[in-house]
């Protein structure tokens, strides 16, 4: 849960309450007070501090300016991008216990009905493609809506824009550059601008070297675009850079404590996330408009040259059957109580059908959260009291028990061990030239692929426990002959079954290294997990019993000895195989003694 860090005192006035708390004086009454409301709310008062021992606490020492005003730290659901900042989260708590009506968001006419444009280049299609406008008008700003207004777009940057990768937000004083504006995408050294806080102009490269010198705290999203042949760029009229997302601002266009007028950009990846943030960022702070609550739009042309009008803040709605709702949250509420419990919430039944029992809700757009029954249900939960619920024993008695395929697994574990093989872990993941090259195999299609791996030896997914077992081998070649060692886990594979596309597999696998191949040990391994489960030997002259069976035939898998490999047969399926290993195999992993080995699935013996 991300946490939001709000004066105590500035926090109590805006709400119109503070508990008998006198102004900077610690108050544990107080406290106590407001972490009950948290928690009615659904939030959580996480610490009491200050900035003073916060620095304290993280170095030792503290700045002789550092303030000893109480701070509080609240601990937010991560989905609540609203509660982000003092103003959504006073403006929530306040409806919440009655004190405002659900503020009514609207979008304000242009000044002499001339709508400002941002037009997207086909360029930016590649790189970062979306963009998003609206404008504030008449904002009146003090230090601590100013620090409010950046820090909120910080923790949006961290939370649903992922470090800035799918959303990055750029704020200008649209009194200093001139519509209409144009997003771009162009190559770095075509890129001329001097960047925040900077009164030197350079070019993308420039940038990017003087920022890694420079901005300890933007260094970690350079990366973003730092390799791309192409950079964004969004330009005015006149070829002012506004800015380089999603890294950063130009100077030219910064908001000051003077700024009246605030053009407000976001880029992304992801469209619907950079709505959710562009009506975040515009419903917090068109509260200090001079008219409150009213946002301006802008047109955006995108890069297929599709017009849109942003931002979007109508109600969208949301249809939840009351029955659910009453069997849900296990109060039996009538139509009355959950209007007015959704009321608390930001929420509003706009209709009822008497005939299916349901009603229909309008969902702000602050509260982009909501998109499911399950939310409306949630929140009249909150909203009515989870202390209050009453506890009921289930009307399902259930016992849990082990898995059947683990219970046998754990089962053979021991008795593996008991006859003197080693149990090894070995990853999960392999790289593609193990599985396939080195095992002498041909690629299959079979394996489950890593998408953007860290390394060359995590590429896919194991479809065979022999590649850990050869590797463990090569890593423990100095220890002391016979090596005889085991592993029952899951390989997974490529199916179109399942809806996933995929699905794991239990398998046994073994190996026996030593100075002489040892094939009677892994055989021996074999017989004794199936008399383990029940499993006879059929004889090759003898028709096949009347229960479970197994015998062996000639194998034709690559990565034993053409001589000496067999598979093995479990009621006329093939389960596995066993042999000697390929002295190529050996060879690719690296080991200079002869290996035996077999590997049979389990799921047959469940």
């Amino acid at each position: 849960m991300p946490n939001v860090s709000i004066n105590r005192d500035e926090l109590f006035k805006r709400l119109g309450e503070n508990w008998g708390a006198k102004p900077n004086k610690p108050s544990p009454e107080a406290d106590k007070a407001f972490d009950e409301l948290c928690f009615e709310f659904g939030i959580e008062l996480d610490d009491v501090t200050s900035e003073k021992d916060i620095q304290l606490k993280e170095t030792g020492s503290a700045a002789q300016s550092a303030s000893e005003d109480i701070i509080y730290i609240i601990a937010v659901p991560a989905n609540r991008y609203d509660l982000l900042c003092i103003e959504g989260l006073v403006r929530a708590l306040r409806i919440f216990i009655g004190k405002e009506p659900t503020p009514t968001y609207k979008i304000s006419t242009p000044k002499d009905n001339n709508m400002l444009k941002m037009t997207a280049t086909k360029e930016v299609a590649s790189i970062r493609p979306h963009v998003v406008c609206a404008v504030l008008r008449d904002v009146i700003f003090t230090p601590e809506i100013y620090k409010s207004f950046i820090d909120l777009q910080d923790k949006l940057h961290q939370n649903i824009g992922r470090r800035r990768t799918l959303v990055s937000i750029g704020t200008h004083d649209l009194d200093t550059i001139k519509g209409p504006f144009t997003y771009e995408a162009l190559p770095p050294k075509e890129i001329k601008f001097a960047p925040l806080n900077s009164s030197t102009s350079m070019d993308g490269v420039e940038l990017m070297e003087y920022l890694e010198k420079n901005a300890e705290h933007l260094k970690p999203y350079l990366p973003i675009i730092k390799n791309s042949p192409i950079y964004p760029v969004i330009y005015d009229s006149n070829r002012v850079v506004l800015s380089l997302p999603p890294i950063i601002n130009g100077d030219h266009s910064k908001i000051t404590l003077n700024t009246k007028n605030i053009l407000i950009e976001v880029t992304a990846t992801d469209l619907t996330k950079a709505s959710i943030v562009l009506n975040t960022m515009c419903a917090m702070f068109s509260e200090y408009s001079k008219q409150k609550f009213n946002i301006e739009p802008v047109e955006v042309i995108n890069s297929s040259g599709k017009s849109t009008i942003y931002p979007d803040i109508s109600a969208k709605t949301v249809e939840a059957n009351i029955d659910y709702i009453k069997r849900s949250v296990g109060v039996n509420l009538d139509y009355n109580s959950i209007v007015t419990l959704l009321n608390k919430m930001s929420l509003e039944v706009v209709n009822y059908n008497k005939d299916k029992n349901e009603i229909k809700v309008n969902v702000p757009c602050t509260r982009s959260d909501v998109i499911h029954a399950c939310d409306i249900m949630e929140d009249v939960a909150i909203a009515y009291g989870f202390n209050k619920l009453e506890k009921i024993p289930p009307t399902t008695h259930t016992q849990g028990k082990q898995q059947i395929i683990n219970k046998v697994t754990d089962l053979l574990r021991r008795d593996i061990a008991m006859t003197g093989f080693s149990e090894v872990l070995t990853m999960a993941l392999c790289s593609r030239e193990e599985n396939y090259h080195d095992m002498l195999k041909k690629e299959d299609n079979l394996c489950i692929t890593v998408g953007n791996p860290k390394a060359a030896e995590f590429q896919i997914a194991r479809t065979s426990m022999l590649v850990g077992l050869l590797k463990t081998v090569k890593h423990n070649k100095k220890s002391p002959l016979p090596l005889k060692l085991f592993e029952i886990s899951d390989v997974v594979l490529k199916t179109e079954k399942k809806d996933v596309g995929s699905e794991n597999k239990r398998n046994l696998g073994a190996i026996y290294c030593a100075q002489t191949s040892g094939f009677e040990h892994v055989h021996g391994l074999l017989d004794r997990v199936m008399q383990l489960n029940n499993v006879v030997w059929k004889e090759a002259s003898k028709p096949a019993p009347k229960h479970n069976y197994y015998y062996l035939r000639p194998s034709q898998d690559p990565s034993f000895l053409p001589s000496a490999r067999a598979d093995i047969i479990f009621n006329e399926v093939k389960i596995g195989v066993i042999g000697i290993i390929h002295p190529e195999v050996l060879d690719n992993f690296k080991i200079p003694f002869p290996c035996s080995a077999l590997e049979i699935s389990i799921e047959p013996f469940v």
